[in-house]
């Protein structure tokens, strides 16, 4: 009553305030008799749930508890996290128990390769980092696996290993929809421990650990200690278990990224019926803003953030579970130019949100004051004049374009938030978007793009083509078995009767 302001008689604020304020809950062990049934139903009756020992019948919920009021354990081992979960109780922790310094302040740190101990994806190894939905009594809180035949000594020697991040969730207030959020949010949980970096998502992350780290004690087991604090920090809200599985063998690294893929595919594909004049707010997304101070990624039904991760759905979550966090809903306002996709809401946004760096933004071209970049993104766009088109080359090729740049010297022009036109950094999925480059011709703006990339967007590609009028328009694009040069390019692109040597000039 001093604490919770509840008067003397008032016998329903009492059992509401217990209930919603005092985390408490009753282990009747050993054999029930009378008192301890009279005991425990006293306990229930203030909102405290009995857990017990033996075989009783279980009471799901009724209301007078936050969830069951009586429930049992049978192993002494498990009986307190049971408590924990069926009360309610959340226990989050400030700073992952790992040897390092740890904390936002060194989220922008860079580490180099000549400072790296060992390093993870990239193009350099396999990997991919995925978050699936658990039932509660399916996983272990706090449990770090980790599988792979001679995995510790692997790490001691360094160098390049393959890895993949299994985060198995589970929560009484978890939907399917908060996948993605917590899966952007591994790349935060990494690049705050001093010595270790992080970048990209799904399956094209990247993680370096660097010789300071590994000499302050930094393990691989200590990768899963971050995830686990971290999420359960983040999301307490919706999330009662994490259990972090990390593989090390290439052969299961890839096995499981494939079934991740199909995950992916389903979450991407959810978007299909949503467009951007269907609703009236898109979604901003900041996340990356400790690479790039002045970029912000504006996620529309039909154009998901650059990173590939964050769709439209994604973003609208992301706000539900978090008002404050780094993805706001940004009213669209008024349609000023629908060719090339600005709107008067999102100009104004931008304009705070950047810090005036970017004061207008161009959702549906390439040329006009396009959206700036981070340096998360999948892939880039960029402009071949000779061509009259554009090429499209994704992270982790490591071969010459038409252009005369590989992708990572590209990366270089196209990241920092700032607005460069005629290059951009995109989602893969934004390519078989109706809205792709929509301001400068669409799909037949595209002369030239790699075969990885055809492959995974050939079916829904192929769809759109038809629908265009063009149904062979992907056998007119050049890949890199065709040429690495523009003079070969426009060869190819003239001998095939690519359309986009008939439209007007893209400049």
């Amino acid at each position: 009553m001093i604490f919770g302001g509840v008067k003397p008689g008032d016998y329903k604020g009492n059992l509401k305030y217990q209930k919603d304020r005092v985390f408490a809950f009753a282990l009747p062990l050993g054999g029930l008799d009378d008192v301890k049934w009279a005991t425990g139903a006293g306990a229930i009756t203030m909102g405290f749930p009995a857990i017990c020992d033996t075989d009783v019948p279980v009471i799901h919920p009724t209301g007078v508890c936050t969830y069951e009021e009586v429930d049992k354990e049978l192993d002494h081992d498990k009986i307190v996290q049971k408590a924990i979960e069926v009360r309610g109780l959340k226990v989050l922790v400030e700073k992952p128990p790992i040897p390092i310094a740890y904390g936002p302040a060194f989220e922008g740190e860079r580490i180099r390769k000549e400072e790296t101990f060992i390093e993870f994806g990239g193009t350099r190894s396999p990997a991919f980092e995925w978050a699936k939905l658990r039932e509660l009594e399916e996983i272990e809180d706090g449990k770090v696996n980790i599988i792979g035949e001679n995995w510790k000594e692997r790490y001691e020697q360094g160098g390049v290993m393959p890895l993949g991040i299994l985060v198995e969730i589970a929560g009484r207030k978890m939907q399917p929809d908060f996948l993605s959020i917590v899966e952007r949010r591994l790349h935060h949980n990494i690049n705050e421990g001093q010595g270790i970096w992080h970048m990209g998502q799904r399956d094209i992350n990247w993680i370096r650990i660097s010789h300071a780290a590994k000499q302050a004690g930094f393990s691989l087991e200590d990768i899963g200690k971050i995830h686990h604090a971290m999420t359960h920090k983040r999301f307490s809200t919706i999330i009662d278990k994490v259990e972090i599985t990390l593989f090390t063998d290439e052969e299961d690294v890839v096995k499981w990224r494939e079934e991740a893929r199909i995950d992916w595919k389903l979450r991407d594909e959810r978007l299909a019926s949503l467009t951007d004049e269907s609703v009236d707010t898109f979604y901003s997304c900041l996340l990356c803003q400790s690479f790039a101070p002045s970029h912000v990624c504006v996620i529309t039904p039909e154009r998901l953030g650059l990173c590939g991760a964050y769709n439209w759905l994604d973003g609208k979550a992301a706000y539900e579970i978090d008002p404050t966090g780094g993805n706001q809903p940004v009213p669209k306002g008024e349609l000023v130019d629908p060719r090339f996709g600005r709107y008067t809401g999102v100009d104004d946004y931008l304009k705070q949100a950047s810090g005036g760096a970017v004061e207008t933004l161009n959702l549906y071209t390439i040329m006009e004051n396009p959206m700036t970049s981070c340096g998360c993104f999948e892939c880039i766009v960029a402009i071949i004049p000779e061509a009259n088109g554009v090429m499209i080359v994704q992270r982790g090729h490591t071969g010459m374009t038409p252009i005369g740049m590989k992708f990572s010297t590209l990366a270089g022009t196209v990241g920092g938030g700032v607005q460069t036109p005629g290059f951009m950094g995109i989602g893969v999925n934004f390519i078989t978007s109706k809205k792709f480059l929509f301001g400068d011709g669409g799909i037949k703006r595209i002369v030239w793009m790699t075969k990885a990339i055809k492959e995974r967007v050939k079916d829904k590609f192929q769809q759109i083509a038809e629908a265009e009028g063009v149904p062979d328009l992907l056998d007119k694009i050049a890949d890199e078995t065709v040429c690495e040069d523009s003079e070969k390019l426009v060869e190819f692109l003239t001998e095939a009767g690519h359309p986009a040597l008939e439209m007007e000039s893209i400049i």
